[in-house]
Protein backbone atom coordinates (compact mmCIF):
# COMPACT_ATOMS: atom_id res chain seq x y z
CA UNK A 1 0.00 0.00 0.00
CA UNK A 2 1.43 3.13 -0.84
CA UNK A 3 1.90 5.89 1.66
CA UNK A 4 1.24 9.59 1.73
CA UNK A 5 4.30 11.89 2.63
CA UNK A 6 4.32 15.25 3.85
CA UNK A 7 6.97 17.97 2.68
CA UNK A 8 7.28 21.05 4.61
CA UNK A 9 9.78 23.25 2.42
CA UNK A 10 11.30 26.82 1.69
CA UNK A 11 12.37 28.65 -0.71
CA UNK A 12 14.03 31.99 -2.37
CA UNK A 13 11.29 32.45 -5.02
CA UNK A 14 13.76 34.67 -7.14
CA UNK A 15 15.07 32.60 -9.51
CA UNK A 16 11.71 30.51 -9.84
CA UNK A 17 8.94 31.37 -12.47
CA UNK A 18 6.71 30.02 -10.33
CA UNK A 19 5.45 26.90 -8.44
CA UNK A 20 3.73 25.13 -11.49
CA UNK A 21 5.75 22.77 -13.84
CA UNK A 22 6.70 24.44 -17.07
CA UNK A 23 7.73 22.83 -20.04
CA UNK A 24 11.66 24.68 -20.40
CA UNK A 25 11.06 27.07 -17.30
CA UNK A 26 12.32 26.29 -14.03
CA UNK A 27 10.16 26.16 -11.13
CA UNK A 28 9.87 25.05 -7.83
CA UNK A 29 7.40 22.19 -8.66
CA UNK A 30 9.50 21.29 -11.65
CA UNK A 31 12.39 21.35 -9.66
CA UNK A 32 10.88 19.04 -6.30
CA UNK A 33 9.00 16.55 -9.10
CA UNK A 34 12.85 16.21 -10.92
CA UNK A 35 14.58 15.97 -7.35
CA UNK A 36 11.78 13.16 -6.01
CA UNK A 37 12.27 11.14 -9.33
CA UNK A 38 15.56 10.97 -8.77
CA UNK A 39 15.76 10.09 -5.35
CA UNK A 40 12.76 7.93 -5.74
CA UNK A 41 13.28 6.36 -8.94
CA UNK A 42 9.65 6.84 -10.05
CA UNK A 43 6.53 9.17 -11.70
CA UNK A 44 5.47 11.08 -8.36
CA UNK A 45 2.57 13.51 -8.55
CA UNK A 46 2.74 16.22 -5.73
CA UNK A 47 0.27 18.48 -4.27
CA UNK A 48 1.13 21.62 -3.20
CA UNK A 49 -0.65 23.55 -0.51
CA UNK A 50 -0.55 26.92 -2.80
CA UNK A 51 0.33 27.79 -6.21
CA UNK A 52 2.85 30.77 -5.44
CA UNK A 53 4.04 32.72 -8.75
CA UNK A 54 7.06 33.97 -10.45
CA UNK A 55 9.23 35.86 -7.63
CA UNK A 56 6.76 34.78 -4.45
CA UNK A 57 9.21 33.20 -1.54
CA UNK A 58 7.75 30.84 1.15
CA UNK A 59 8.94 29.79 4.34
CA UNK A 60 6.17 27.53 5.28
CA UNK A 61 5.13 25.81 1.86
CA UNK A 62 3.67 21.93 2.27
CA UNK A 63 3.65 19.31 -0.54
CA UNK A 64 2.10 16.12 0.12
CA UNK A 65 2.15 12.82 -2.74
CA UNK A 66 2.05 9.03 -2.80
CA UNK A 67 4.20 6.91 -2.94
CA UNK A 68 5.69 3.16 -2.70
CA UNK A 69 8.92 3.65 -1.57
CA UNK A 70 10.21 2.01 1.77
CA UNK A 71 12.82 4.76 2.41
CA UNK A 72 12.55 6.25 5.88
CA UNK A 73 11.26 9.93 5.68
CA UNK A 74 14.27 10.97 7.10
CA UNK A 75 16.45 10.13 4.30
CA UNK A 76 14.04 10.99 2.10
CA UNK A 77 14.81 14.51 3.58
CA UNK A 78 18.47 14.20 3.68
CA UNK A 79 18.54 13.45 -0.38
CA UNK A 80 16.28 15.75 -1.71
CA UNK A 81 18.20 18.56 -0.24
CA UNK A 82 21.39 16.68 -1.73
CA UNK A 83 20.10 17.15 -5.20
CA UNK A 84 18.24 20.35 -5.34
CA UNK A 85 19.56 23.96 -5.65
CA UNK A 86 20.94 26.47 -3.17
CA UNK A 87 17.66 28.16 -3.11
CA UNK A 88 15.24 25.19 -2.43
CA UNK A 89 15.50 23.46 0.97
CA UNK A 90 13.16 20.50 2.74
CA UNK A 91 12.44 21.37 6.15
CA UNK A 92 11.18 18.15 7.11
CA UNK A 93 9.41 14.89 5.57
CA UNK A 94 7.18 13.20 7.58
CA UNK A 95 4.26 10.27 6.60
CA UNK A 96 0.87 11.46 6.83
CA UNK A 97 -2.28 9.78 7.32
CA UNK A 98 -3.80 7.72 4.60
CA UNK A 99 -5.55 10.49 2.17
CA UNK A 100 -3.95 13.83 3.36
CA UNK A 101 -3.95 16.00 0.46
CA UNK A 102 -1.91 19.07 1.28
CA UNK A 103 -4.08 21.57 -0.69
CA UNK A 104 -7.55 19.97 -0.01
CA UNK A 105 -7.26 20.00 3.76
CA UNK A 106 -5.37 23.20 4.54
CA UNK A 107 -8.26 25.06 6.89
CA UNK A 108 -6.19 28.65 6.17
CA UNK A 109 -2.73 30.35 4.69
CA UNK A 110 -0.62 32.97 6.01
CA UNK A 111 1.50 35.42 3.95
CA UNK A 112 3.58 38.20 4.99
CA UNK A 113 4.66 41.26 2.19
CA UNK A 114 7.61 43.29 3.38
CA UNK A 115 7.41 47.20 1.91
CA UNK A 116 10.91 48.81 2.49
CA UNK A 117 10.44 52.47 3.21
CA UNK A 118 13.57 54.52 2.51
CA UNK A 119 14.56 57.09 0.77
CA UNK A 120 17.27 55.16 -0.27
CA UNK A 121 17.06 51.49 -1.39
CA UNK A 122 18.68 48.58 0.43
CA UNK A 123 20.48 45.75 -1.62
CA UNK A 124 20.24 43.42 1.33
CA UNK A 125 16.27 43.75 1.38
CA UNK A 126 15.79 43.77 -2.54
CA UNK A 127 15.02 40.35 -2.58
CA UNK A 128 12.65 40.39 -0.31
CA UNK A 129 10.67 43.61 0.19
CA UNK A 130 9.39 46.47 -2.60
CA UNK A 131 11.03 49.67 -2.50
CA UNK A 132 9.11 52.40 -1.47
CA UNK A 133 11.03 55.79 -1.11
CA UNK A 134 8.21 58.03 -0.19
CA UNK A 135 6.49 58.24 3.47
CA UNK A 136 4.17 55.97 4.13
CA UNK A 137 1.20 56.61 6.82
CA UNK A 138 0.94 53.27 8.11
CA UNK A 139 -1.85 54.01 10.54
CA UNK A 140 -4.06 55.07 7.64
CA UNK A 141 -2.75 51.63 6.09
CA UNK A 142 -3.70 49.59 9.05
CA UNK A 143 -7.30 51.49 9.05
CA UNK A 144 -8.04 50.72 5.50
CA UNK A 145 -6.91 47.25 5.63
CA UNK A 146 -9.10 46.52 8.97
CA UNK A 147 -12.00 46.53 6.47
CA UNK A 148 -11.42 43.75 4.46
CA UNK A 149 -11.40 40.82 8.06
CA UNK A 150 -14.61 38.54 7.66
CA UNK A 151 -16.00 37.02 4.47
CA UNK A 152 -16.28 38.90 1.47
CA UNK A 153 -16.36 39.49 -2.25
CA UNK A 154 -12.66 39.88 -3.31
CA UNK A 155 -13.58 40.40 -6.72
CA UNK A 156 -11.83 43.69 -6.78
CA UNK A 157 -8.25 42.03 -6.17
CA UNK A 158 -8.06 39.03 -7.86
CA UNK A 159 -6.24 39.12 -11.75
CA UNK A 160 -8.10 36.86 -14.00
CA UNK A 161 -5.78 34.67 -15.82
CA UNK A 162 -7.80 33.56 -18.72
CA UNK A 163 -10.94 34.42 -20.48
CA UNK A 164 -12.67 31.71 -18.77
CA UNK A 165 -12.10 32.50 -14.96
CA UNK A 166 -14.46 35.74 -14.99
CA UNK A 167 -17.27 33.06 -13.02
CA UNK A 168 -15.05 32.23 -11.04
CA UNK A 169 -16.19 32.08 -6.97
CA UNK A 170 -14.45 35.24 -5.26
CA UNK A 171 -15.28 35.10 -1.74
CA UNK A 172 -13.33 34.47 1.04
CA UNK A 173 -12.80 35.00 4.60
CA UNK A 174 -9.86 36.94 6.17
CA UNK A 175 -9.13 35.90 9.51
CA UNK A 176 -6.32 38.69 10.51
CA UNK A 177 -4.65 41.25 8.98
CA UNK A 178 -2.17 43.90 9.70
CA UNK A 179 0.29 46.44 9.43
CA UNK A 180 3.56 46.42 11.50
CA UNK A 181 6.44 48.35 11.29
CA UNK A 182 9.63 46.28 12.16
CA UNK A 183 10.90 46.62 15.94
CA UNK A 184 14.22 46.53 14.87
CA UNK A 185 14.49 47.91 11.55
CA UNK A 186 11.73 50.62 11.74
CA UNK A 187 12.66 51.00 7.69
CA UNK A 188 10.61 47.97 7.03
CA UNK A 189 7.05 47.41 6.70
CA UNK A 190 5.50 44.32 7.10
CA UNK A 191 1.72 43.48 6.34
CA UNK A 192 0.49 40.06 7.33
CA UNK A 193 -3.19 38.40 6.42
CA UNK A 194 -4.68 35.01 6.87
CA UNK A 195 -7.70 33.68 5.46
CA UNK A 196 -9.43 30.57 4.18
CA UNK A 197 -7.99 30.65 0.35
CA UNK A 198 -6.90 33.68 -1.42
CA UNK A 199 -7.18 34.26 -5.21
CA UNK A 200 -4.68 35.22 -7.62
CA UNK A 201 -2.77 38.42 -7.26
CA UNK A 202 -4.77 38.83 -3.98
CA UNK A 203 -2.45 39.84 -1.60
CA UNK A 204 -0.53 41.67 -3.91
CA UNK A 205 -3.30 44.09 -5.11
CA UNK A 206 -4.01 44.46 -1.68
CA UNK A 207 -1.22 45.61 -0.82
CA UNK A 208 -0.51 47.91 -4.10
CA UNK A 209 -4.11 49.07 -2.94
CA UNK A 210 -3.19 49.91 0.47
CA UNK A 211 0.11 51.78 -0.56
CA UNK A 212 -2.13 54.59 -2.46
CA UNK A 213 -3.64 55.24 1.16
CA UNK A 214 -0.51 55.32 2.97
CA UNK A 215 0.90 57.74 0.14
CA UNK A 216 -2.29 60.00 0.50
CA UNK A 217 -3.71 58.97 -3.46
CA UNK A 218 -6.66 57.63 -1.20
CA UNK A 219 -8.98 57.96 1.63
CA UNK A 220 -8.90 56.00 4.22
CA UNK A 221 -12.09 54.10 3.02
CA UNK A 222 -10.92 53.74 -0.30
CA UNK A 223 -9.94 50.18 0.06
CA UNK A 224 -13.05 49.44 1.65
CA UNK A 225 -15.01 51.08 -1.91
CA UNK A 226 -13.00 49.07 -3.82
CA UNK A 227 -13.87 45.79 -2.36
CA UNK A 228 -17.43 46.88 -2.49
CA UNK A 229 -17.29 47.55 -6.32
CA UNK A 230 -16.07 44.15 -6.67
CA UNK A 231 -14.01 45.70 -10.03
CA UNK A 232 -10.28 45.19 -10.88
CA UNK A 233 -9.68 48.13 -12.30
CA UNK A 234 -10.95 50.45 -9.46
CA UNK A 235 -8.64 48.65 -7.31
CA UNK A 236 -4.74 49.48 -7.01
CA UNK A 237 -1.99 48.16 -8.96
CA UNK A 238 -0.42 44.93 -8.49
CA UNK A 239 2.81 45.01 -5.69
CA UNK A 240 5.91 43.44 -7.02
CA UNK A 241 6.27 39.22 -6.42
CA UNK A 242 9.86 40.03 -4.22
CA UNK A 243 7.61 41.27 -1.21
CA UNK A 244 5.47 38.53 -0.73
CA UNK A 245 6.03 35.08 1.06
CA UNK A 246 4.32 32.21 1.98
CA UNK A 247 4.51 32.15 5.88
CA UNK A 248 3.07 29.12 6.34
CA UNK A 249 -0.36 26.21 6.53
CA UNK A 250 -2.76 25.57 9.36
CA UNK A 251 -4.46 22.42 9.35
Amino acid sequence: MDRVIRLDLEYEGTDFRGFAPQPGLRTVGGELTRALNQVLSDEIRIIPAARTDAGVHARGQVVSFSTATHLPSVELRHALNAVTGPDLWIRTADDAESGFDARRDARSRQYEYCVWNAADANIWHRRWAAHVPDPLDLDAMQRACQSLEGQHDFGAFYTHQTQDEPGKRTVRRVLSIEWQRDSLVPELLRFQIEADGFLRHMVRAIVGSALLVGLGKRPADGVRRMLDSRDRALAGPTAPAAGLTLMGISY
